[in-house]
C-alpha cells in the first residue's frame, strides 16, 4: 500500500436474519492510516491532532492518550507479541466537524518484512464503553473467530462468536471487512464495510466532506433509527450487562 494516509469511499452493509429480518446499506468513507509514518510526520493533507473540518485524533482510540500508536505497541508487548515492528495500519472513521463515533476500528500490525502479524478490532458501544479483540497470526482472506464478550446492541445477547475476514484486492486499491455474528442457532448478523482506496489528498478529503458533511453524526443517528425499526418489529430487548473485566480478549 501507499506509504501515506489513504481514504476509503464505499458502503456499510448490515443484515439481521432472525427473529425478524432487517437489512440496510449506507454510503460511507473512512481512513486507512500508516501510524508509524503518521507519527514520523507523514500526515500529508490530513489534519492530525489538530482542529479541522476533517481530522484524525489519537485520543479517539485506545486509552485516550495523545499517541495511540504508543498505546497499541504497549498492548502488543503486554500480549507477548514482540515482532510487529513493521507498519501499523489503522482503519477508522475520522472526526468530521469535530465529532466522531467509531463503532469498530481495525489495527493491522505488520512485521518488518511486511507480513501481517496481528489484527486488533477496537469496538465502541453507544454507552461510552470500549473493548478490543486481538486476533493473533491472521492472514488476509482467512476467517478468524472470537467469542463475543462485549455488549454492543440491546437487541443481541452477549453470547456466540464473531467471524472476521479482512480482504484487499491484488492492487491494494479496495478493501472489504466482514464481521458475522453467530449464536447457538446459527448465523444471526452479517456485516461488512467496503471501500475503494485512494491517497488522502486535500482534494479527495474535500470531496468526501462535501458528499457526506454529517457522516459521523449520521452513524449515531442511523444506529438509533435501526433500533426503532427493530423495536417496531418486536425483536427482544436485552439489558446491558457489565463490561468485561479484561480490556482485551484474545481467542
Amino acid at each position: 500500500m501507499s506509504a501515506g494516509p489513504l481514504l476509503g469511499t464505499g458502503e456499510v452493509r448490515h443484515t439481521r436474519l432472525r427473529p425478524a429480518r432487517n437489512a440496510f446499506a449506507y454510503p460511507t468513507f473512512f481512513l486507512l492510516l500508516p501510524m508509524r509514518a503518521l507519527h514520523a510526520g507523514g500526515c500529508g493533507a490530513l489534519a492530525h491532532n489538530r482542529r479541522s473540518a476533517l481530522s484524525f485524533w489519537d485520543a479517539d482510540h485506545g486509552d485516550g492518550r495523545a499517541n495511540a500508536l504508543a498505546w497499541f505497541d504497549e498492548l502488543l508487548r503486554a500480549e507477548g507479541i514482540h515482532d510487529a515492528d513493521g507498519e501499523v495500519w489503522l482503519h477508522c472513521y475520522p472526526r468530521v466537524l469535530g465529532y466522531t463515533f467509531k463503532p469498530v476500528s481495525f489495527w493491522y500490525a505488520h512485521r518488518a518484512d511486511g507480513s501481517l502479524r496481528a489484527v486488533l478490532a477496537e469496538v465502541n458501544n453507544t454507552f461510552g464503553e470500549r473493548h478490543c479483540y486481538l486476533l493473533d497470526a491472521p492472514a488476509f482472506g482467512r476467517e478468524l473467530q472470537a467469542d463475543k464478550v462485549f455488549h454492543v446492541s440491546p437487541f443481541c445477547k452477549v453470547e456466540g462468536r464473531y467471524r472476521f475476514r479482512f480482504l484487499f484486492d491484488a492492487g491494494r486499491t479496495r478493501t472489504v471487512v466482514r464481521i458475522d455474528h453467530d449464536d447457538a442457532d446459527g448465523p444471526l448478523l452479517q456485516t461488512s464495510v467496503s471501500g475503494r482506496l485512494e491517497p488522502a489528498t486535500a482534494a479527495s478529503l474535500r470531496r468526501a466532506l462535501w458528499r457526506h458533511p454529517l457522516m459521523t453524526l449520521g452513524v449515531v443517528a442511523r444506529i438509533h433509527w435501526q433500533a426503532l425499526r427493530l423495536a417496531a418489529k418486536r425483536v427482544p430487548f436485552f439489558s446491558k450487562p457489565e463490561a468485561p473485566a479484561a480490556f482485551v480478549t484474545r481467542p
